[in-house]
Parts: structure tokens; sequence; C-alpha cells
């Protein structure tokens, strides 16, 4: 049986056929769904370049083919492309094809309106929530609080009528997105690492760190992960003089705006913008070298850079949004949109060693339960039941 899988993330093909991407979800990744499909077919959007972008990873491959959606950004390109991409997105899926839709998604909404409409059965993977995506300040866009309202009536919506769910979270997406009784539901995060990505043991530091090295991590196409309360605590730290600097791996259309906002507050020197690194061993060498992971996100689901840092041993301070609150103990949690308190989190860190050691052995020990020998038996077992589900559901022909 195929499986047809919704994706967000845009992806780029070379004129050779091959599809790449430089920093998304790679043939790894949507390979594991061939644990209990014959194959696997990618609904996303693609755009043609001559060559992939460096440090790109092969998205398609044995078992793995991308169907290709009209390339759009934002809503505008959505609205004016409609009827192409309801034509790519209703024909991608057979109605004897497993289906599982990565939500919130239009792509997913649509094909899941369509499935719906032809009486044949879908699935979601709950990746992230549109209430906290579409809050204020988050997203500055005229169209954000209709596609806050549209978004979670939505997801809501796909959540009560899928044949089965899964989360990323433990708890926080269930209760936002509950399914309806019956319904079967699994918890697995979308991050699994594998044995390379974790360190042998803790740090244990013994001094207080000069300077302190703090990293961020994320896409700057929007102001969601809060780098700048990250800028603007740096300042404040430096003004109490903490010896700080920051390292941000990610690279997007914001950053001059953040590099402006550094340079306002006199800290430009202090703050490395480093762009997008090749995930894998460039990205761990840059958290290795760091003290503190500082992730003070507006909205998230649950961030695989942060379980990353985590698995390399690393102390973290971040928000009390999304998933964040089920991977850091209380006391390493900050209101978003709060530099003086994130300001004083990192200033305990950085001037308390024993509690760097402390948060380090944590967060290893909490990383651990992300690894690819806890998940994929959790993962396998929703597929499979999805499979399972489907060749029951739908038979010949299509009609139930």
């Amino acid at each position: 049986m195929r499986v047809v899988v919704t994706s967000e993330t845009r992806f780029s093909r070379t004129p050779d056929g091959s599809v790449w991407t430089q920093d998304g979800p790679a043939y790894p990744f949507f390979s594991r769904y061939l644990a209990a499909f014959d194959t696997v077919r990618v609904v996303a959007r693609i755009r043609q370049v001559d060559e992939p972008a460096g440090g790109s990873h092969r998205v398609d491959g044995p078992g793995v083919e991308l169907w290709p959606v009209p390339h759009y950004i934002g809503p505008r390109q959505y609205l004016s492309r409609w009827r192409e991409i309801r034509q790519a997105v209703c024909a991608a899926a057979r109605p004897g094809d497993a289906v599982i839709l990565r939500v919130p998604s239009p792509t997913g909404s649509m094909l899941a309106g369509w499935r719906e409409r032809q009486r044949l059965p879908y699935a979601v993977e709950v990746v992230g929530d549109p209430y906290d995506v579409f809050a204020p300040g988050v997203v500055d866009h005229p169209l954000r609080p209709f596609l806050r309202h549209w978004g979670t009536t939505r997801l809501r919506h796909l959540c009560r009528r899928a044949g089965a769910v899964a989360y990323v979270t433990e708890r926080h997406l269930q209760s936002r997105y509950p399914t309806r009784p019956g319904t079967v539901s699994a918890a697995y995060s979308s991050v699994d690492l594998p044995a390379d990505a974790f360190v042998s043991g803790p740090r244990r530091i013994e001094r207080s760190p000069r300077p302190g090295t703090l990293i961020s991590i994320g896409s700057l196409d929007q102001l969601y992960k809060g780098i700048d309360t990250v800028i603007e605590a740096l300042a404040q730290l430096t003004g109490t003089g903490i010896d700080a600097r920051l390292v941000h791996l990610g690279d997007g259309r914001f950053r001059p705006r953040l590099e402006q906002l550094a340079a306002r507050l006199g800290v430009a020197d202090r703050v490395t913008f480093a762009g997008t690194v090749p995930a894998g061993a460039a990205v761990r060498a840059h958290l290795d070298a760091a003290d503190l992971v500082v992730m003070p996100s507006r909205t998230e689901g649950l961030p695989r850079a942060l379980i990353e840092a985590m698995a390399r041993g690393l102390p973290a301070v971040g928000s009390t949004v999304g998933g964040i609150p089920e991977l850091l103990a209380d006391a390493d949690l900050v209101s978003p949109d709060d530099p003086a308190a994130l300001t004083e989190a990192i200033r305990r860190f950085l001037t308390q060693p024993e509690r760097l050691s402390a948060a380090s052995a944590r967060n290893l020990n909490r990383a651990r339960d992300y690894s690819l020998a806890s998940l994929r038996p959790r993962r396998d077992q929703f597929y499979r039941t999805v499979r399972d589900a489907t060749a029951r559901r739908t038979p010949v022909g299509g009609r139930t």
C-alpha cells in the first residue's frame, strides 16, 4: 500500500528530477513511513532550480517520491494559484491510498476536505499550533486574526474527523485539539535522534564561563523564535557586567532587522549570525562550543533544535509555550516577550556553575526519551494502524 503524506516544507527540484532541501526534512525522515507502507508519496510545494543550494540533502529516493504542488509563498500567492493548487492536491491520492496529513497545513486541509467528500479515511500528525503561530506579535500580516481563527477551527475539525491522530507533544496539543471518543491516538515526536547525536555524559562545569556563549537556533523568516528578545536580554546582561555573547544558527528575511537591533542596543560585536548551518555534525559543533541554549519562542510545537541541544548536554532556557514545558524544568522557563525575565534566567545560569551542571544532566536524561530506539516503536505502530484501517475501510473502487 502507498501512503500519501502532506508537507508544508518548500523543496527544490534540479533538472535531473532529484528533489532537495537545505534545512527541511530529507529522505531519512520520509523513509520512516516505509516501516508500514510499500511506497511514500510526499505532497509539497516544489520550485525548479539549476542546482541544489550548498549543504542541501536529497529528499526523494528508494520508495519515496515527490508530488509537486505549484510553488507559492504566503496567503496572497496561495489565493492567486488556488485552482492549480487544488487540482494538484486532490489528484495526489487514489482511493486505495492511505493518507497521513502533517497539520496544520493548507495543503493537508485541502486534501482532507476532498477525502471527506469522497467518504475516504485519513489520519493526521499534529506538528504545530495555529493559535500560537498567528498570535499577536508572532506574524505581522493583515489577515493574522482571520488566519488564527480559521487555522484553529480547521485543526479542531481535522482532529475530530480523522480516523487516527498522532501528536508531537505529550499533553499540550492534545488538550487544545482533542480527538472524538474512541479515535486511535498516539504521542511521538517527529524528532528521533540517532546514537551519535548524544554525548556520553553530562557536562561538569566548575567555574562560570567567561565569556558565556549563548546559542539560539531557528529560521528568521518570522520572529516567532523570539531572537529579538534574546538580543534585548544580551544588552541588559552586558549592562550589568555579565560577559556574554550570542551565536544564532539560521537565516531569513528578518535578519537585517535583528542586526539593526543589536547595533542600536550596542551589542553588535557580541552577536554572530552564522546563517544556515547544515544539519548534523556542523550544528553539533556549534552546540558543543556553547554554554547555554536560549529559546524564548512565541510559538512552538515540540522544538527539534532544543532536543538536539539537550542531547549534547547543553543547559537551556525556554519559554512557556507549546511543548517546551514538557522538555525543561519549571525553573528553566520564562514567559515569552519578557526580556527582563530572560535576562535574570541567563544571569543565574552564567553565574552558578552548579546550576549549569545540574541542568546538563537533567536535559541529557530527558533527551534520551527522543532517541530513535525510544520513539520508533510507537511511530511504527501508529503507521501500521493507519495502514490496516485504510485496508478495512477502503474497498476496491474506493466506495464505503
